[in-house]
């Protein structure tokens, strides 16, 4: 697991991310295009057990050529950690004893909110919203990264 600014300058400047919404049972995924302007909600996977994620992650970072994993750390409000945010840390680390790309946490406070909001503006019914909330909260924390990105490398 790499710090944002180290993350930065190991991955590809050709290359696609992907971010990832952690939850107990239902990971949102999402994916940028390969010059990390925009990212795209991609998929919501439920998760049955950590080898079935870890092995539905490694096709999407096949199929389209990931260099970077991003995956939202929901830290509490106050910036102090819950068991949440631990979660986070342990899939990130999990994750980089099993696959080989590059791996950061990324704050994620607001990203579902701000999700769920971008939906109100949409006027797209709840079930709708809730059924695709979690690729679109990792389309909101990927984009969060991809704008940083841009500032740190301009």
């Amino acid at each position: 697991m790499l710090d944002i600014d180290v993350f930065i300058k190991k991955t590809n400047k050709k290359s696609r991310l992907i971010g990832i919404d952690p939850g107990g049972k239902r990971i949102g995924i999402a994916i940028s295009d390969e010059n990390k302007i925009v990212a795209t909600p991609y998929t919501t996977i439920v998760k049955e057990n950590y080898r079935d994620l870890v092995s539905q992650i490694k096709k999407i970072v096949n199929e389209y050529k990931i260099d970077g994993i991003v995956i939202g750390n929901p830290i509490n409000m106050d910036g102090t950690e819950g068991p949440s945010s631990q979660s986070a840390k342990d899939l990130a680390k999990n994750l980089s004893k099993d696959i080989t790309e590059n791996i950061t946490l990324w704050d994620e406070r607001l990203s579902s909110q701000g999700a769920f909001n971008l939906f109100n503006d949409l006027a797209i019914n709840s079930s709708k919203k809730v059924k695709k909330l979690d690729e679109n909260s990792a389309q909101f924390i990927l984009q969060g990264v991809l704008d940083y990105y841009h500032k740190k490398n301009t």
